[in-house]
């Protein structure tokens, strides 16, 4: 008996989790706007800060090694390249 009542609730269950949403409203369309474009802000104020960090740790090494008689010399480092595109899926063959 307790098989049948769990399929049961099962059954439902998965109705529930496949209903859709209604779309978003105006109001939450602008909300969704505003939200995202405060998250690219905070990220690029976090980027900026983490640079003036990493500059401020390599000035204190390089002045650090400098006192030890140690030159050091900052080389610049290449952006990552970007991805490279997917291959195409290969055709169907024919038979």
């Amino acid at each position: 008996m307790s098989g049948g009542l769990v399929a049961a609730v099962s059954v439902l269950g998965l109705g529930v989790a496949q209903a859709k949403l209604p779309p978003p409203t105006e109001e939450q369309k602008a909300k969704a706007a505003e939200t995202k474009a405060k998250a690219a802000e905070g990220a690029k104020k976090a980027a900026e800060a983490l640079g003036r960090a990493q500059d401020a740790v390599a000035d204190r090494y390089i002045k650090m090694m400098k006192a030890k008689g140690v030159v050091v010399t900052p080389v610049a480092i290449a952006a990552p390249p970007a991805a490279a595109p997917a291959p195409a899926a290969p055709a169907a063959q024919k038979k």
